[in-house]
């Protein structure tokens, strides 16, 4: 029985197990395959023909791109090829996803046409090695951090996208790794998550894998990072700033007086330097500065007032004030990463409203 899915196969450099799982899956039911050359070179161009000759679709690019820049142009050809309303399962090349499992992916994703189906993997298994489960934990906590929601699974390259999230594929930002943790973040914002059991698979310790621990990681955490590195920034420049205008202004206008002038000035200018870093380096917005900065000063004014109100209110409960207010402010700069990701620097998807 023939199955309508159609398989993606991002590859860079792959070896021979690519062809075993292209008539693996061939012998599974899928006719639709697909896999995209990420700039392998001259001397892999014959295991692709040869994956031409077996009846998959090849896509090249004629230098290496990235997994995502490959996910994209693969999801370009498949809805050119077999049509905009057909489904896709991505699977990675170097033999950790089982026909069995990609079937089982594709299978779910029928029953499950308006959601995005992850096949996802037993970290607990001994024979996972320790990057991948220290890598996959630490991913999970900024994903939840950064998304709201809890993903059993962040790296997995296993996934059922259906049409409704194709827009948006191609929209997504990122050629490399962070490709795919940005679309996942965005993804479950719009439709549900539905996990698959898959068995975990690695050949050779994961030797194959081009993941590079540093490099890559830093491209999946880069934007939360560089969320808290602004932050900082705007701390460092309120501190400074009030420290020097309060000793400026205390000789003309009093103490108290110099002080509250001193605390307005310092908020307003790193307030400034906060949303700067935030547009132009965190987010990377390049749309008009006036309605984010509008936008911006609502959540800056909100989050003061609410900074205010929810320490002293734990401060009434019995709290120690230094205590209250980290536990405020910690809480506050998590609830304002996401507020400025999806309300103030946010794009709109196409045929879609913004939403918080």
């Amino acid at each position: 029985m023939k199955i309508q899915t159609a398989i993606l196969i991002p590859a860079y450099k792959p070896a021979e197990s690519m062809l075993v799982l292209i008539r693996d899956l061939q012998e599974a039911g899928f006719d639709k395959i697909l896999t995209v050359d990420d700039g392998s070179g001259e001397d892999f161009r014959d295991l692709f023909e040869r994956a031409s000759a077996l009846g998959a679709a090849v896509e090249r690019h004629p230098v290496n791109r990235g997994k995502g820049a490959a996910i994209r142009t693969g999801i370009r050809a498949v809805r050119d090829r077999w049509g905009e309303d057909t489904p896709l399962v991505t699977a990675d090349a170097d033999g950790q996803h089982l026909p069995e499992d990609i079937r089982r992916v594709a299978e779910a994703l029928a029953e499950n046409p308006g959601a995005l189906v992850l096949g996802v993997r037993d970290f607990t298994s001994p024979e996972v090695p320790f990057r991948s489960r220290f890598g996959n934990q630490v991913t999970a906590v900024f994903f939840r951090i950064s998304s709201g929601v809890s993903c059993p699974d962040t790296q997995t390259g296993l996934r059922g996208i259906p049409p409704c999230l194709y827009d948006l594929a191609l929209e997504t930002e990122g050629d490399r790794y962070e490709y795919e943790m940005t679309f996942l973040s965005e993804a479950v914002r719009r439709v549900p998550l539905v996990p698959v059991p898959i068995r975990t698979v690695y050949e050779e310790g994961n030797a194959s894998s081009h993941f590079r621990p540093v490099r890559d990681s830093l491209r999946i955490y880069g934007r939360p990072l560089k969320f808290a590195a602004a932050s900082l920034a705007g701390a460092a420049v309120d501190l400074g700033l009030f420290h020097v205008l309060d000793k400026a202004l205390a000789g003309s206008l009093g103490p108290e007086k110099g002080a509250a002038a001193a605390v307005v000035a310092a908020r307003i200018c790193s307030g400034s330097v906060n949303f700067l870093l935030n547009k132009y380096w965190c987010f990377s917005s390049r749309r008009s500065a006036g309605p984010e900065a509008g936008r911006y000063l609502v959540l800056f004014i909100g989050q003061m007032g609410a900074s205010a109100v929810l320490t002293v209110c734990l401060v009434h409960l019995g709290m120690p004030g230094l205590g209250a207010k980290v536990l405020t402010d910690t809480g506050l700069f998590l609830a304002s990463y996401q507020i400025q990701k999806r309300w103030v620097f946010s794009a709109p998807v196409k045929g879609q409203r913004k939403r918080l």
